[in-house]
């Protein structure tokens, strides 16, 4: 078995990769059958040097690889026929500018195992780059509120190495003391969670956060049942929200009466209340300042998120009044950063533990005859055609939605 780790062609730019040197000398020696080689790249945050000198060949082609394995969308024309393939395609939830990318991985004969479907029978996902995206949004938020206080400028986390340096720039100035508010207990806020706790945030129950002052600066951690409620006032569980999101209404405005910093990192599914809605961010007992919106989801359950931002410029405003977007500095403002690919700003760390993830749960699958049924789970399309598992893509692919 032949691995290829590809060159990321997608532009902007991305330094990101499946697997560092380390984690490849890992690899090898737990599989000493595998060969792994790695496509010559000049954007890749580990450089092509570094591979070679841990051993493992960089070469311009990889037509003889078995298996390909990447990060973001491969440009239809780098697709090479009749291979293994794992990257992001975005292409499950229907995303319509990707709709010519999954037809021609149909075209060429490609099996197609997005990083976004590895999951465990549970259907828990097993990869990704969400415990990041916690970590350098939580850090960008601060960022925003130095800025906008003028307090401080921390550097962007970009021109930083690792989480340990954002956590010395973070621990290197003063914050006025703050309600924060963190939505989420998966990856993503567990992430952020880091952030807060290495920075020395006090942690708080929703009863303290929501009935007591503090002179000091504290978090509260808030999961689906604190934020919503059924609408015939029963309380039973997450289950039951996940399976009938309809019964529920938001509970959110008791915390936004009191939060100052809101920092987003739970997944919204269909159907879900929406957490604040633009009518509730122009109440008077609104007091949310500074969102750092993780999710990112667009016009959605956070109503000051009405764009994605970018890493060069990632900070903007939003007026409740006028529900349109303002100068950040603008008096009325809520200062809102929902940069959607958050990882990219800290590649190295970022790559270390999503190839940490691969190893552990991917690469396995290929020398133990997929026992844990990883790799059926996952593979989209096979022989031409959709897996009957993703065969609700078909009016995707055919151009009727």
């Amino acid at each position: 078995m032949k691995f290829g780790i590809i060159k990321e062609r997608k532009n902007p730019p991305d330094k990101r990769v499946v697997f560092s040197p380390s984690k490849l000398i890992e690899l090898k020696k737990q599989f000493p059958e595998a060969e792994v080689v790695v496509e010559k790249s000049d954007i890749r945050t580990f450089p092509n040097a570094a591979y070679e000198g841990v051993g493992i060949e960089v070469v311009d082609d990889l037509s003889d690889c078995d298996v390909l394995i990447g990060v973001k969308e491969v440009p239809v024309d780098h697709l090479i026929p009749n291979r293994k393939y794992f990257f992001f395609s975005h292409t499950v939830k229907k995303q319509p500018y990707n709709r010519k990318l999954l037809q021609a991985i149909l075209q060429k004969n490609i099996e197609l195992f997005d990083h976004e479907v590895i999951v465990a029978e549970n259907g828990f996902r097993l990869i990704g780059f969400g415990r990041y995206a916690g970590i350098v949004g939580a850090y960008n938020g601060f960022r925003a509120i130095g800025i906008h206080k003028e307090l401080f400028e921390l550097p962007k986390a970009e021109n930083l190495e690792s989480q340990q340096d954002l956590i010395q720039q973070l621990n290197s100035v003063e914050f006025p003391p703050m309600k924060i508010l963190l939505t989420g207990v998966g990856k993503v806020a567990k992430g952020a969670k880091e952030m807060l706790d290495a920075m020395g945030i006090k942690k708080v129950s929703v009863q303290e956060y929501l009935h007591q002052t503090f002179a000091i600066s504290v978090y509260c951690m808030i999961d689906v049942l604190d934020y919503n409620k059924r609408k015939d006032g029963e309380i039973i569980d997450n289950q039951d929200f996940y399976n009938h999101p309809e019964e529920y209404i938001s509970d959110f405005g008791r915390f936004a009466a009191v939060t100052d910093y809101f920092i987003a990192g739970h997944f919204y599914g269909d159907g879900s209340p929406y957490l604040f809605t633009r009518e509730d961010a122009k109440q008077d007992d609104f007091n949310i300042k500074y969102v750092a919106d993780i999710s990112c989801d667009i016009d959605g359950p956070v109503a000051s998120t009405i764009r994605s931002s970018s890493i060069e410029n990632p900070i903007y405003g939003y007026d409740p009044k006028t529900e349109s977007e303002v100068d950040f500095k603008d008096p009325n403002a809520i200062v809102v950063m929902a940069v959607d690919n958050l990882p990219c700003e800290l590649p190295k760390d970022a790559s270390e533990g999503f190839g940490e993830m691969f190893l552990e749960h991917v690469i396995p699958a290929f020398f133990n005859d997929d026992k844990d049924g990883i790799l059926s789970r996952a593979i989209m399309t096979q022989s031409g055609k959709l897996t009957p598992r993703f065969s609700f893509l078909q009016d995707y692919v055919d151009g009727k939605e």
